[in-house]
């Protein structure tokens, strides 16, 4: 049975260290293409920050909820862009979708902790500096997430 039509509705999830050092994986399907953790929703009524916590989980193995990683440490930042997707992942979505909405947040974990990826979607992965993570993203959107958490942070009411 094929798999139905990804929903042009996603999150993208900058997972980092109080030390702002930043993790990213390197695409299965795509070799030298690194990026936060990102996916779409399971279905159109799965609530956003429900698709925040399964993606983390499903793409590292680290799992929101935790003492380690309490509920508290994802942040919603509240913002969402809408961006053309690449042609070469078109055709994982119904047919004349072009463009996804994709919403941002942020996990900020203890350390630089051990990651399970997900062997079909992810090689390898690496724990940076935010700068030097920003500067290895494929995407541009990606590297702004990234390079705004600083500010994001700071931001924050404490």
């Amino acid at each position: 049975m094929p798999k139905p039509p990804k929903i042009p509705e996603s999150v993208l999830v900058v997972i980092h260290t109080p030390q702002l050092d930043v993790l990213i994986i390197e695409r299965a399907d795509r070799p030298g293409f690194w990026q936060s953790v990102t996916g779409s929703k399971d279905h159109v009524d799965e609530p956003i920050v429900e698709t925040a916590v399964r993606e983390v989980g499903e793409e590292t193995g680290i799992v929101v909820g935790t003492p380690e990683v309490p509920a508290s440490a994802l942040v919603d930042w509240q913002h969402q862009i809408e961006y053309e997707i690449y042609p070469v992942w078109r055709h994982r979505y119904a047919e004349g979708v072009t463009r996804n909405v994709e919403h941002w947040f942020s996990l900020q974990v203890p350390a630089r902790l051990e990651v399970t990826l997900a062997p079909r979607e992810h090689t390898a992965h690496a724990w940076l500096s935010y700068e030097e993570a920003a500067a290895r993203c494929f995407s541009s959107s990606n590297r702004e997430a990234i390079l705004q958490l600083p500010t994001r942070l700071a931001a924050r009411p404490r």
